[in-house]
């Protein structure tokens, strides 16, 4: 099969105010090209931080819209990129992924430790699941999923950023949750019931299951790994290096921006994996052996960093 076009958002880090500071492009993995379709440049946003309410994240196809978040608003675009409508809730802060299932959106309100869903048909966030992390009488910490209505000031979870909840992935009924700071990819289902569905490494994104397995960006790493759920690797696909004097802005901290961070991953119908990393770049690796089948870079700013990616549909 002909390699996909993926569609990308970034976030360009550490950016300045009247700057751009991210996007989205389509990608053209078979014939190595790309296109810019979004030159995003709002001023009305966060700027304190790495990231903070910079670029766009994670992308969702339904029908003939494209829903794509930024930092705090979830945005519907048409084919061409014209903006149709957008979304706002209190509790969405800092959303890094999102995902679809049937008619709702998954959306990661990071700032909350929650999980927010959206119900197309009525364009409304009407359901929240905060994962509350709590402590036991010895000190042992647990994470409690509590339901809570988005769309009402009270009972709500409180501004927090425990675990830095990072990717979102929904099948059989089933919510996985992947963070920053815990080694494990969680699930509940529809009636709460929490369970470690994998072990993981720290500091991952993207994370999902895979086949009877998990697959992730282990940013911490500079890989993006295949393993089983007990954490045993079973592939890791080093994220591609460049020359440093290559590459502009090499004086912005390592902590705000640095090169080979992972993330942004989608996998083809064939079972390609594509992962992204910065300086904006998507690689596509070869399920069963260690073979790049192509790698397009689409800047050389190493602050420019991939975040959402989705095989383009139409």
């Amino acid at each position: 099969m002909p390699l996909p076009t993926v569609l990308m958002t970034d976030v360009i880090r550490s950016t300045q105010q009247g700057d751009s500071h991210g996007g989205a492009y389509l990608i053209d993995l078979e014939r190595g090209t790309h296109e810019q379709v979004l030159d995003w440049n709002a001023v009305g946003i966060d700027w304190e931080g790495r990231g903070a309410g910079r670029g766009l994240r994670g992308i969702v196809y339904h029908g003939d819209d494209i829903y794509i978040a930024a930092s705090d608003e979830l945005y519907v675009f048409d084919r061409s990129f014209n903006i149709q409508r957008s979304f706002r809730n209190a509790y969405l802060h800092h959303c890094h992924e999102i995902v679809l299932d049937a008619d709702r959106i998954y959306l990661t309100a990071t700032s909350y430790d929650s999980i927010l869903e959206f119900h197309i048909p009525t364009g409304v966030f009407d359901r929240g699941t905060w994962l509350e992390p709590r402590r036991g009488p010895g000190g042992q910490g647990s994470i409690t999923p509590v339901r809570f209505d988005p769309q009402s000031s009270k009972g709500g979870p409180p501004l927090g950023d425990n675990i830095h909840i990072n990717s979102v992935w929904r099948q059989n009924h089933t919510t996985f949750v992947g963070t920053l700071r815990l080694p494990v990819l969680m699930a509940y289902d529809d009636r709460l019931k929490l369970t470690p569905y994998a072990q993981i490494a720290v500091h991952t994104h993207n994370a999902r299951p895979f086949g009877d397995g998990v697959l992730y960006n282990s940013t911490g790493e500079d890989a993006v790994v295949v393993a089983d759920r007990r954490g045993n690797i079973r592939k890791r696909y080093a994220i591609p290096k460049y020359d440093p004097a290559s590459m502009t802005h090499t004086d912005v901290p390592e902590d705000y921006a640095r090169q080979g961070f992972g993330r942004g991953l989608c996998v083809a119908a064939d079972g390609t994996i594509i992962g992204g990393s910065s300086p904006s770049t998507i690689t596509a690796h070869h399920p069963d052996t260690d073979e790049v089948l192509a790698q397009v870079n689409v800047s050389m700013d190493v602050r420019n960093c991939p975040h959402g990616l989705e095989i383009w549909p139409y």
